[in-house]
């Protein structure tokens, strides 16, 4: 046989598995059998060739239309059936997609009791509403009370909730093939003071650009250095002055700082090494300088966590629901997110019993500076909730959002409805799911009550922008940083000093020292008196000079100086002559 031949002889079985499947039509499904089955024999395959062909289409085209009558008529047994009848129903509480009326009186709400009363009317059915005993949706690992565990034991009918779709539930229950949406789970946290960006003074460039600048800023000071000396070495050119090690480096740092400098190059090789340090520093200030005024004036605000990277390396204490679809993807060693399974040992992330979001938030973020975890509808609606109280209460923009949203989801989740294993009912209310998806009702319903403009975004949008002592931080910093580099290298030269003093033997005075009384009147130990620096001969009653201090005398502009060596080891001069010896005895002892 053909190919063709193959095809359409597998599409005459499936035509007549239907047909004794749904028991209709016995004689004409026998005859379709032995159609279809007996050109496989080798002894029939000679009188069914001939024909094979055209005997398949024409079996196919008149058997497709009866293959649709009998879907549509098994379709019509099951809508008799669901007819009339009451259907019990089992959801979640997960506000705003499904929850109970605070009050009670009007039943359930939601977004999928909205799906779920459209079903109802179109196929004239009334429903009853239970809740698991725990409200979590519950997996192989977690099963007792969970929204699973209710639909086995309990025998409901439909699960009307938005369930995210895990595999490991698939063993217990059939999701609708309609996917209702994609399930997306944001972080909210507090609103810091400041961008994560960076400091003030930083920000213009990143890391990257700041390392080659320092290594510029060290290199460029012995290049000029050691370029100048191989030219002198090459040229024997004396004109050019040697520049010390020091006052290059001095050099690319005043130019830096936009400062003159003293240094006068005269060969134009040594020329040329100063203009384009000079051009490389101009450019890089004017970019500098601009990038600062921006970011200061025009840079957005950024969060510190946006996703789960953030989470773990900030190693930050996180909060989600008990027996949502976080709780599952974080425990189950094959999902992704199971690397915040070791936080959570670590008492670092919280699955909190408690269905109230506001609670959860003022308790965990608010308080104690938690990341929240919620889906993206039900955070819209806290976020909004939240902004409406406070704007009753002060009329700051800032104070109205003191918390953020995470522009990148936590993580994303097909989410449906849910069946019993093997149920009838969805092939009747998938298609109208399929339906109201498509023509985008679901998600209009999902913003329905949410306003348009994007409330609490990460950029306030503020027209008046102040620094702020963040943006200065780093200003501070380095004056700290100078003027304590400063102090400590002004204590190592004292302490140089006094140790070199020490190995000499002698001992620093302080000159600076206040006199406390009249006994420590003189600090510094003055010359030897004028009348000590004679010998008086009795005989002749005459004052003459000694031998050993007249070697110490010298003649310094026409005057004769007795040298005198000090304690502190300087020397001074005493004048000879009476007059200017009496004026420096005189200065020393009064």
């Amino acid at each position: 046989m053909s190919g063709i031949d193959l095809i359409l002889t597998s599409l005459c079985l499936n035509i007549t598995c239907d047909y004794i499947r749904l028991e209709k039509s016995p004689s004409q499904a026998d005859w379709l059998i032995d159609s279809c089955i007996k050109p496989r024999n080798e002894t029939c395959v000679g009188y069914m060739l001939p024909n094979a062909t055209e005997l398949a289409f024409n079996t196919v085209e008149n058997n497709l239309t009866s293959s649709k009558e009998l879907k549509e008529f098994a379709l019509d047994e099951i809508r008799q059936k669901l007819n009339g009848s009451k259907l019990n129903i089992i959801t979640l509480e997960d506000y705003p997609l499904s929850y109970k009326d605070a009050n009670g009186t009007f039943g359930y709400k939601g977004v999928a009791f909205l799906i779920l009363d459209f079903l109802a009317d179109k196929f004239n059915f009334t429903y009853a509403v239970t809740e698991p005993p725990v409200n979590k949706v519950g997996s192989t690992d977690d099963m007792t009370g969970s929204l699973i565990e209710a639909v086995n034991k309990t025998g409901a009918d439909m699960v009307a909730a938005f369930l995210p779709v895990i595999s490991d539930a698939r063993l217990y229950v059939d999701y609708s093939t309609t996917t209702l949406d994609e399930g997306e789970w944001m972080m909210i946290m507090k609103r810091p003071a400041e961008s994560a960006t960076g400091s003030g003074l930083l920000a213009p460039f990143n890391r990257n650009v700041w390392i080659l600048i320092f290594v510029s800023l060290f290199a460029v000071g012995p290049i000029i250095y050691g370029l100048i000396i191989v030219r002198n070495n090459l040229t024997r050119d004396n004109s050019q002055k040697v520049y010390a090690l020091p006052n290059c480096v001095w050099f690319v740092y005043g130019a830096l700082m936009k400062q003159g400098s003293t240094l006068s190059p005269v060969a134009d090789s040594t020329r040329l090494l100063f203009a384009t340090w000079w051009i490389f520093i101009t450019i890089l200030t004017s970019f500098y300088t601009a990038n600062l005024t921006a970011f200061l004036t025009l840079s957005k605000f950024t969060l510190p966590i946006n996703d789960v990277n953030d989470i773990i390396s900030n190693n930050k204490y996180f909060v989600a629901q008990r027996g949502s679809g976080v709780e599952y993807a974080i425990k189950n060693r094959n999902e992704a997110l199971s690397q915040l399974l070791k936080m959570v040992e670590k008492k670092r992330g919280v699955f909190t019993e408690t269905n109230d979001d506001v609670a959860t938030l003022e308790r965990y973020v608010q308080k104690e500076n938690y990341v929240f975890i919620r889906d993206r509808p039900a955070m819209n609606h806290l976020i909004y909730e939240d902004y409406k109280r406070r704007k009753t209460i002060s009329i700051e923009e800032k104070a109205h959002c003191p918390f953020a949203i995470a522009t990148k989801p936590f993580m994303t989740r097909k989410r449906a409805f849910a069946y019993p294993k093997n149920s009838a009912w969805s092939s009747l209310f998938d298609p109208e799911l399929l339906h109201l998806v498509e023509s985008g009702i679901v998600k209009y319903m999902l913003w329905e009550e949410l306003p348009k403009a994007e409330i609490c975004p990460q950029n306030l949008g503020g027209t008046e922008r102040q620094l702020r002592n963040g943006d200065l931080l780093m200003t501070y910093q380095i004056m700290l940083a100078g003027f304590g580099t400063g102090a400590v290298i002004f204590l190592t030269e004292i302490l140089f000093r006094i140790l070199l003093n020490r190995q000499k033997g002698h001992n620093i005075k302080d000159p600076y020292a206040k006199k406390a009384n009249k006994s420590d009147a003189l600090t510094i130990t003055p010359p030897p008196a004028y009348a000590t620096l004679y010998n008086r001969s009795r005989k002749d009653n005459i004052w003459t000079l000694s031998e050993t201090e007249n070697k110490n005398t010298q003649y310094i502009n026409g005057r004769e100086y007795m040298v005198v060596k000090g304690e502190d080891g300087v020397q001074r001069l005493i004048p000879l002559r009476t007059p200017s010896a009496a004026l420096f005895q005189y200065s020393y002892t009064k």
